[in-house]
């Protein structure tokens, strides 16, 4: 059994969802699979912009109903001849209305909830996934499609729910033993036990892909992008990136926290648990072997296995003679922020207890900002905190690999190389795990600094 994936970016029209086909049944033939698919490319978007001009009364939200009727009629156009049309038309119309139904009645409220805008963007997968199975057995590969609703089973958290596993688990075999043909899933939605509709956040359909895979026992999930694997770091940046071929749970998961576009982290957790290996794939390039996500032994040749970058970040420096030696001040600190819902991308602190240094994203800094200046008002006043410095403009680089564990000399080397180039450091963390050494540097250094890592690390 195989579990294969297929993102917005693989269907942009309807002659990529022919190439999307085409794989779907080359790999049919040889093992037995489940795909699971997202909406076109840019359709969610157009969902979520449409509900948000409703909700402000805008009646432009029916131009972007209009443009999802063209981009599914379009592909309509080329997937089926003139006299095959008159069964698959009907079936996206009924959609394409209940989404303006939809749409009307939040711009009469004018109010979109969370719980409603759910159930608006789940309608990109079911159009596209509509669209998939109709051809498929149109070129005579039997599919059936299926409603992750079914058998994905969420908490209430609309937005980005949080999956039942037992449930779920319990749902998936027999939903999928059952279909005729390829089953072909929507990706990215699940529903409460009630029944109503969630989602599981954005690259939700990379985590539907993992529950299946666990859910039946894959002996592979594949994730089928537009590139050829796992690049050793961004290619728009540095020309040499190359494909990683292997690489482990662990490193995939670091490289995702810390921006690389591989999968979400959540994606492999599945997948962790029941021991299946991922594999990213080209649709573009089929024939390429990708990179393979596993438990593996086998050591890298090169002192770490990629690099990773995240942009638009900020440093909020907490300095202050309360903090020394007081139990429990950072976790105040860091409750207030959660209170918020402000999330820590990384934290240092020195020895000396003086200061704490919070990364996080610039553009919760100022509400951070605003937050803790109220609610640790007291503390500033009585000058036992000195006060709140922020700087902007940051970004967070983050060298991740197996290799680097009980490897003298890799943090050496890394800032030997930023220093030569003249680039400064302004914060850094590292684990206990040893698999990453995260740096916090100026914005404007980006590209000199990915360069040169990447030129000392992973090519001399």
């Amino acid at each position: 059994m195989k579990v294969m994936k297929f993102g917005g970016s693989s269907i942009t029209s309807g002659e990529d969802m022919k190439t999307v086909a085409q794989i779907v049944q080359q790999e049919n033939r040889a093992d037995r699979v489940v795909v699971v698919l997202s909406a076109m490319k840019g359709i969610t978007d157009l969902l979520i912009s449409g509900a948000e001009k409703a909700e402000c009364g805008d009646l432009q939200y029916r131009d972007n109903i209009e443009d999802i009727k063209k981009a599914h009629l379009g592909a309509i156009n080329d997937l089926f001849p003139s006299k095959a049309q008159s069964e698959i038309i009907p079936q996206i119309a009924t959609m394409l209305n209940e989404i303006e139904e939809l749409l009307h009645g939040i711009k009469l409220v004018k109010e979109c909830s969370i719980k409603s805008l759910d159930l608006i963007m789940s309608f990109g997968e079911r159009l596209s996934c509509t669209l998939l199975t109709a051809y498929l057995n149109s070129i005579g590969c039997k599919a059936e499609l299926i409603d992750a609703r079914d058998m994905i089973i969420t908490n209430r958290q609309f937005g980005s729910a949080k999956v039942l596993f037992d449930q779920t688990y319990k749902k998936i075999p027999p939903l999928l033993s059952k279909a005729e043909g390829i089953p072909v899933v929507t990706g990215f939605i699940a529903s409460t036990e009630n029944g109503i509709t969630t989602t599981l956040g954005r690259n939700g359909s990379d985590y539907t892909a993992s529950l299946i895979g666990a859910g039946i026992k894959a002996d592979c999930i594949e994730i089928w992008k537009d590139v050829d694997g796992v690049m050793s770091c961004d290619p728009k940046l540095v020309k040499t990136a190359f494909v990683i071929s292997e690489l482990t749970y662990q490193e995939a998961m670091e490289l995702s926290y810390f921006g690389a576009e591989v999968l979400h982290p959540y994606t492999m957790i599945p997948a962790i648990e029941k021991g299946i290996r991922i594999r990213i794939k080209n649709v573009g390039n089929p024939q390429a072997p990708g990179s393979v996500i596993a438990d593996i032994d086998k050591r890298h040749t090169t002192q770490i296995t990629g690099i990773s970058c995240i942009d638009s970040v900020a440093i909020l420096n907490i300095e202050g003679s309360t903090m020394i030696g007081v139990p429990g001040m950072t976790a105040h600190i860091l409750a207030i922020l959660a209170k918020a819902y402000i999330n820590i991308v990384m934290i240092s602190q020195a020895s000396s207890e003086n200061s704490i240094c919070l990364v996080l994203k610039e553009s919760e800094a100022m509400k951070a900002v605003t937050i803790l200046n109220d609610e640790l008002s007291n503390e500033i006043k009585s000058k036992g905190i000195a006060g709140l410095g922020l700087k902007k403009d940051m970004i967070i680089i983050a060298i991740v690999g197996e290799n680097m564990r009980g490897t003298p000399g890799i943090s050496g080397k890394l800032f030997g190389v930023l220093g030569e180039e003249g680039i400064n450091v302004y914060a850094i963390a590292q684990g206990s795990s040893e698999r990453n050494i995260s740096l916090v540097t100026s914005k404007k250094d980006k590209d000199a600094a990915l360069i040169a890592l990447h030129k000392s690390f992973l090519e001399d």
